[in-house]
């Protein structure tokens, strides 16, 4: 019984760790580029977040923040961005969640 609860619990952890990273989304530098060219030529107005929110990957920005779409038929998944401060938060539209910072 002792065996069953081991690979029990081993077939959790892995399936944890292959859902951990198929939840990370990494931009191409390519794609950078393009998504980089976008927001300086279509740039939104810079928001402040509220005290509670960091901003770093990962975060999920509240409801109340307004993203804007990054409308660029050559970048898939289609991605949104945020101005905060002196930065650019690239945002999963579906998720909120923070993908990537670009200063």
């Amino acid at each position: 019984m002792n065996i069953r609860h081991t690979l029990i619990a081993a077939s959790a952890l892995a399936l944890a760790a292959g859902a951990a990273s198929a939840q990370t989304i990494v931009i191409q530098p390519e794609q950078e580029t393009v998504i980089r060219e976008y927001i300086v030529e279509h740039p939104a107005p810079v928001v402040e977040l509220p005290s509670d929110v960091a901003i770093e990957v990962g975060t999920t920005l509240p409801e109340t923040i307004e993203v804007v779409p990054v409308e660029v038929p050559d970048v898939e998944p289609r991605y949104s961005y945020v101005r905060v401060e002196d930065r650019t938060l690239v945002v999963e539209p579906e998720t909120r969640r923070v993908i990537h910072i670009l200063d």
